[in-house]
């Protein structure tokens, strides 16, 4: 099977390989993987700016989705034939999370998705719609489970709440995807009127454009009659948390989701303090989340936003639309029919 690895260095490459279908053991599953999908710390890590552990020469990309064609002896959760993904963190069901789940993380310290055919335990196995797409259930794992797990983390997501989001990746739109559903009212910011339309066309009520608008927490403020959201969806962390807490309410709640401007900055204790904030960070979440959000999903039958999908021949052009910026909704490669 093909299979493609990172290379050794702190700046790592890609290197594709052929290598044998690996056996299941007792409690693994087999799947042959239709589709993986990017997101934005898989760059970092070729960039170098990934601060957690990798397995050396590891498989990439803890997002895909798949057919399952065999099983271990002792496997009960799935069955040969079923289309499944799988969580994040294989033996994170539910729960706080711990450092141990950490240990085993698709993509990161297990080899990934970005192969033909990959080997899980089956407790990370979740059984996906029958609606959906592989490509659909293969942008799932890691951002639209964090959008759900952030919406929730401090205190449950309400109907009649309003929730801040900042921009157009993979996290930001399963989160105005989520908080739709909730019944919530969801405003943005984003870098371009082009983005602020296809905003507003996926559901936002209202777009601040961050770079004609710099202070756009005032922007926010305003649209709040002053008040400021319930709920804040923080993706890039340290150029953005500090006018997050300003556009936040007494009171509310800010999520760090990501830190696609770097881990730098800080956010004044006073501000905390003074304000009541409850900010906390999200560590992707457990299956009981994942299956949860696909309950939801599958209610409502919304399909998540795909940027574009690259067969598995042209990985690299799938990365370096990641990097570009210019993508709306999550990057995928397509692996198998």
């Amino acid at each position: 099977m093909k299979v493609v690895r990172w290379t050794s260095g702190d700046k790592p490459g890609l290197e594709l390989h052929d290598e044998t279908v690996p056996t299941p053991g007792p409690y693994d599953v087999l799947i042959k993987v239709k589709a993986a999908s990017l997101n934005y710390r898989d760059q970092a890590i070729l960039d170098g700016e990934y601060g957690g552990p990798t397995k050396s020469n590891g498989t990439p990309l803890s997002d895909g989705a798949g057919e399952v064609v065999a099983i271990g002896e002792a496997v009960t959760r799935t069955k040969v034939g079923d289309r499944v993904s799988a969580s994040c963190h294989p033996h994170w069901i539910g729960g706080p999370p711990r450092p141990e789940y950490q240990l085993h993380s698709l993509g990161m310290t297990n080899d990934g998705w970005l192969a033909e055919q990959i080997l899980v335990h089956e407790n990370a196995i979740v059984h996906l719609p029958d609606y959906m797409s592989y490509a659909e259930a293969a942008s799932l794992p890691c951002a639209a489970v964090t959008a759900w797990t952030g919406l929730n983390l401090s205190s449950p997501l309400q109907a009649g709440e309003t929730v801040l989001i900042q921009g157009t990746g993979g996290v930001a739109l399963f989160s105005l995807q989520v908080a739709t559903m909730f019944g919530a009212k969801v405003l943005a910011i984003t870098s371009s009127d082009e983005k602020a339309e296809r905003l507003k066309a996926l559901g936002a009520a209202a777009v601040v454009n961050y770079r004609t608008h710099p202070d756009w927490d005032k922007e926010i403020l305003a649209l709040t009659d002053g008040r400021g959201v319930d709920k804040t969806i923080d993706i890039a962390g340290e150029k953005t948390i500090v006018k997050s807490a300003a556009a936040t309410r007494k009171g509310g709640d800010i999520s760090l989701v990501g830190f696609t401007s770097g881990f730098g900055g800080g956010l004044p204790p006073i501000d905390i303090l003074a304000r009541g904030l409850h900010v906390a960070g999200t560590a992707i979440g457990p299956r009981a989340n994942f299956e949860a959000l696909l309950r939801a999903m599958a209610l409502h039958e919304v399909h998540p936003v795909l940027d574009q999908t690259f067969p598995f021949a042209d990985y690299q052009a799938a990365y370096q639309r990641l990097k570009s910026g210019n993508h709306v909704g999550k990057v995928v490669i397509g692996v198998a029919n």
